[in-house]
C-alpha cells in the first residue's frame, strides 16, 4: 500500500513539474535531445543596404557601352581533315593539306575538288566582298620553303574557289604562313598533320 502511494506521489510530482518547466530533458540512451528543426532550418537572409557606398559607382564613372560576345562554334570531322569555325562574323573552313595535295606538292589531289566546292557553294551563298585563303605547314625543313609552299597551296585552292564562284565582285586574300600559327603540337605526327592545312575565311553576310 505504501509503495503504491509513493509511486502515485511521485508521478504526480514529475507531472507538474513538465507542466510548470517544460518536457524533462533527454538521457543519452534516449537518442538525439535535438529537434528536427535545429538541422534542416535555413540561415537568415543576408540583408543588403541599398545605400551603402559601395555598391554605387562614384560621381564621375560610368558604365561602359554594351556590346555582344564573340562567340565562336567549332566543328571538327572525325579524322580531323576539315574543321569548319563559326563567330558572329566570320566562317573558316581548314583543309588539312593531306586531304588536297602530295606530300611537298601544290597540285590539288582528284578528291581535293569536291571539298573545295562545297566551300564554294557556302561562299556563293554569303556573297562576301573578300575572302582570305592562307597555307601553313608543319615546322619541319626551313621556313623559306614552307613560305613558298604554303602560298603555293592557298593559291591552288584560290583558283579553284574563283572558278566555282565566277563572280568578279569577290575578291581574295592569299598568303603563305609557312609553321607559323600552328593549331596543334608539332612534336608529334598527328600534330604536324593538323598545322599542315589550307584555311579559307570570309565573312558573314550583312557582317
Amino acid at each position: 500500500m505504501t509503495s503504491t502511494r509513493s509511486r502515485a506521489l511521485a508521478t504526480a510530482a514529475l507531472l507538474m513539474a513538465m507542466s510548470l518547466h517544460g518536457p524533462v530533458a533527454a538521457h543519452a540512451d534516449d537518442g538525439p535531445g535535438r529537434p528536427p528543426a535545429t538541422e534542416t532550418s535555413a540561415p537568415a537572409p543576408v540583408k543588403v543596404d541599398p545605400d551603402d557606398p559601395d555598391l554605387k559607382l562614384p560621381e564621375e564613372a560610368s558604365l561602359a557601352a554594351s556590346k555582344v560576345l564573340d562567340i565562336k562554334s567549332v566543328v571538327e570531322d572525325q579524322g580531323g581533315a576539315e574543321r569548319r569555325e563559326d563567330t558572329n562574323t566570320d566562317v573558316t573552313f581548314a583543309l588539312q593539306a593531306e586531304v588536297l595535295f602530295a606530300k611537298d606538292s601544290a597540285k590539288l589531289s582528284d578528291r581535293a575538288k569536291s571539298r573545295i566546292e562545297a566551300v564554294a557553294d557556302e561562299i556563293g551563298q554569303q556573297k562576301p566582298p573578300k575572302v582570305r585563303v592562307s597555307g601553313f605547314t608543319d615546322d619541319l625543313g626551313t621556313h623559306e620553303h614552307g613560305v613558298v609552299l604554303s602560298e603555293q597551296r592557298a593559291d591552288a585552292v584560290r583558283r579553284v574557289l574563283s572558278r566555282e564562284l565566277k563572280d568578279p565582285d569577290i575578291g581574295f586574300d592569299v598568303r603563305g604562313y609557312a609553321e607559323q600559327y600552328p593549331i596543334a603540337d608539332n612534336s608529334t605526327e598527328d600534330g604536324r598533320k593538323r598545322n599542315r592545312r589550307v584555311e579559307i575565311t570570309f565573312p558573314r553576310d550583312g557582317s
